[in-house]
C-alpha cells in the first residue's frame, strides 16, 4: 500500500470516527421514530396497546374527507403563519436598519429585544395570559383607556391579533440578530459610491442593501414559515385553542387527537401530513428566495 493510499484511508477512518456517533444519535432519536410514526399512521392504535391494527389508508381518508376540525385548524395555522412571517420579518428588518446605524444605546436595545427569545414559549404564554387579564385591568384603572378592557383572549374578533402579538414579541430578537448580521456584510464602499452618485437613503436600501441581504431574508423567512406552521407551545399555554376552537393550530389538534382522545394512529397520520406540508412549502420558499440572491 502506497503512502498516498494510506493517508486517504486514515482520512476516511477519522471522518467516520467523528461522524458515526452523530449519525447514530440522529438515527436513533429522529429517523427511526419518524419511520415508526409513518407506519403507525396506517394503523388503528391508542398508543398504549402492544398490538397495532393495520387499516391501510383509512386514517388519511378520514382526515381529508371527514375531519372538519382539522381543516379549521389548518386555516387558522395558515393565517397565523402568514401574519407572523410578514410581521416578524418586516419589524425585525426595520429595527435592524435602525440599530445598525449610529444611535446611542444600540447594544442595550439589541440585548433587550433578544431577551424574550431565550424564554420558553410555554412560559411566555402564561406570562401574557396574566398580562391580558390582570395586567391590562391595572393599566385601565391607571389610564382609563378602553383598549385595556377589551377581551383580548375571549373575543374571537381580536384573539388572532393577541396571539400574533405574543409570537412577534417572543421571536423578534432572533430575526433582528440575523438581519443585523446581514446588514454588516454589505460593503460600505458601495454605499459611499451611491451617496456620491446622489442616491437617497431609500434608493440605497432598495437598490443595494436589500438585494445583498437576501441570504438573511431567506433564512429568516424559512425559520418564521416553519415555526408558524409548527406553532404549539404559545397556543397551548395562552389560549389552549380557545375560545371554542378558533385558535387551534394543526400541532395542537394533533396533540389532542393523539394524547387526549387516544387516537395515536390517526394523530400520526395528521403529523405526517403536517410534515409533508412544511417540507413542500419550505422547499418552494427557499428555491424562490435563492433565485433572488446576488453575490458581490
Amino acid at each position: 500500500m502506497t503512502q498516498l493510499r494510506r493517508k486517504q484511508r486514515d482520512r476516511v477512518f477519522v471522518f467516520l470516527l467523528f461522524t458515526l456517533p452523530a449519525f447514530a444519535a440522529i438515527l436513533v432519536s429522529v429517523e427511526i421514530p419518524f419511520l415508526m410514526s409513518v407506519f403507525s399512521s396506517f394503523t388503528k392504535w391508542n398508543g398504549l396497546d402492544k398490538a397495532q391494527t393495520f387499516i391501510g389508508l383509512e386514517n388519511y381518508k378520514e382526515l381529508f374527507l371527514d375531519d372538519l376540525d382539522m381543516w379549521k385548524a389548518f386555516g387558522f395555522t395558515l393565517r397565523l403563519t402568514l401574519g407572523s412571517v410578514l410581521a416578524v420579518n418586516l419589524c425585525a428588518l426595520l429595527l435592524a436598519v435602525l440599530l445598525d446605524s449610529d444611535i446611542k444605546g444600540k447594544n442595550v436595545l439589541r440585548a433587550a429585544f433578544y431577551v424574550p427569545n431565550i424564554i420558553s414559549l410555554i412560559i411566555i404564554g402564561y406570562i401574557w395570559r396574566f398580562i391580558f387579564s390582570a395586567g391590562f385591568e391595572s393599566f385601565y384603572q391607571k389610564t382609563g383607556w378602553g383598549v385595556f378592557m377589551l377581551s383580548w383572549l375571549g373575543d374571537v374578533k381580536i384573539i388572532y391579533f393577541s396571539v400574533l402579538m405574543v409570537s412577534l414579541w417572543h421571536s423578534l430578537g432572533f430575526y433582528l440578530v440575523v438581519y443585523i448580521a446581514g446588514l454588516q456584510t454589505v460593503p460600505r464602499d458601495l454605499i459611499e459610491a451611491s451617496m456620491i452618485d446622489g442616491a437617497s437613503r431609500v434608493r440605497q436600501f432598495f437598490s443595494i442593501t436589500l438585494p445583498l441581504i437576501m441570504p438573511s431574508i431567506t433564512v429568516c423567512v424559512f425559520h418564521s414559515l416553519s415555526n408558524g406552521l409548527k406553532a404549539f407551545d404559545v397556543i397551548f399555554s395562552l389560549t389552549n385553542g380557545g375560545p371554542g376552537n378558533t385558535t387551534t393550530t394543526i400541532a395542537l389538534d394533533i396533540y389532542r387527537t393523539a394524547f387526549v382522545i387516544n387516537r395515536f394512529g390517526y394523530g400520526t397520520a395528521k403529523s405526517v401530513v403536517l410534515f409533508l406540508m412544511i417540507l413542500i412549502l419550505s422547499i418552494i420558499q427557499v428555491r424562490v428566495f435563492k433565485q433572488r440572491e446576488v453575490e458581490v
